[in-house]
């Protein structure tokens, strides 16, 4: 088995089209039926930020930890090798998280904590076009989870502009620039264990190692690089939020990463396609037929549950995997 792929040039060319339309459809289909796909005709370049990521993988290991997380109540910097957990266990992986640009918020005793989400930054003074290729990147992609968004809308059978008011003025996105290796000497073959994302849609540009795994309905397939006239796929999946609003017509689908041989590097860029933090879901007004294919907006596990605020569902994450970051700012 393989993920279906999904060509959306049409959509972008047009998105009033008939083209556009059944492309509406077969979103709303992989959503349902998969969970994820690979996307093709998206017109994302990514060559400048693959450029500035494996640049700053090169720098000293003083420089990249001088931006370490767990200096941010925001989550955003630096992970060292094995520091970020996934279902109590290491993630052999290394990476640098990214959000929207903001100043740190002034929270009030009554303001909830999630809203530490939004801040700054940190930057690698070594690498000025750096930011530059996060930003250009992140916009872009926002660009395309817009239009995707209003697409499955459509499919779903609402209005284009169903979940504007989620994201208006703008959603709280986030990348993550990430680098699988195994250490010298132990390690395992947990990348990043078995989870589900949280937010909205989530896009995953590959290189050409392979290693990305997903579970569908209990079938473990393997999300292998591949490339469509010169464009490498990238891959997309929902987010638990999809999940909440749909009542589980639309369910966020496990899927891990296997960490590469001794000796190889993987590297992939994250996007997190997300309403902005504030924004509440309640059950949207599903047609009848498909309302009948509903089945829950829980997880099978009790011990993970779904909150149906996009920050409150976000933090739960965040904490588990940055014990160091939870116990110094969240405590």
């Amino acid at each position: 088995m393989t993920l279906p792929i999904l060509d959306i040039s049409s959509l972008r060319a047009n998105p009033d089209s008939d083209a556009a339309r059944k492309i509406a459809v077969q979103l709303r289909d992989i959503c349902h039926n998969a969970g994820f796909c690979y996307l093709v005709g998206h017109g994302m370049a990514a060559g400048q930020l693959t450029t500035q990521m494996q640049a700053f993988f090169k720098l000293s290991r003083a420089q990249r930890e001088a931006l370490n997380i767990a200096s941010s109540k925001h989550f955003r910097g630096y992970t060292v090798l094995g520091d970020e957990l996934t279902g109590g266990e290491q993630d052999w992986r290394d990476q640098m998280d990214f959000g929207d640009e903001n100043p740190a918020p002034k929270l009030g005793p009554d303001d909830p904590s999630w809203l530490n989400l939004r801040g700054p930054n940190q930057w690698p003074g070594g690498l000025p076009n750096l930011r530059t290729a996060v930003t250009e990147y992140m916009d872009g992609m926002y660009e395309l989870g817009t239009l995707l968004t209003s697409a499955l809308a459509l499919g779903l059978g609402l209005r284009a502009d169903y979940f504007t008011e989620y994201f208006a003025p703008k959603g709280d996105a986030r990348l993550k620039l990430i680098r699988y290796r195994r250490p010298v000497t132990g390690g395992s073959g947990q990348g990043v264990g078995w989870h589900h994302d949280t937010g909205f849609l989530t896009f995953i540009k590959q290189d050409e190692i392979g290693g990305l795994q997903v579970d569908i309905d209990g079938k473990i397939i393997d999300a292998t690089p591949i490339s469509k006239a010169g464009e490498d796929a990238l891959v997309m999946n929902m987010g638990e939020m999809l999940q909440v609003a749909t009542g589980g017509y639309l369910r966020a689908t496990p899927h891990r990463v296997k960490s590469p041989p001794p000796g190889v590097e993987r590297q992939s860029i994250a996007y997190f396609f997300n309403p902005k933090l504030e924004a509440k879901f309640e059950p949207i007004p599903l047609p009848p037929e498909l309302a009948r294919e509903a089945v829950g907006a829980q997880n099978i596990n009790p011990n993970d549950p779904v909150f149906n605020v996009v920050g409150e569902n976000i933090l739960k994450t965040r904490l588990r995997a940055h014990p160091d970051v939870a116990a110094k700012f969240y405590s």
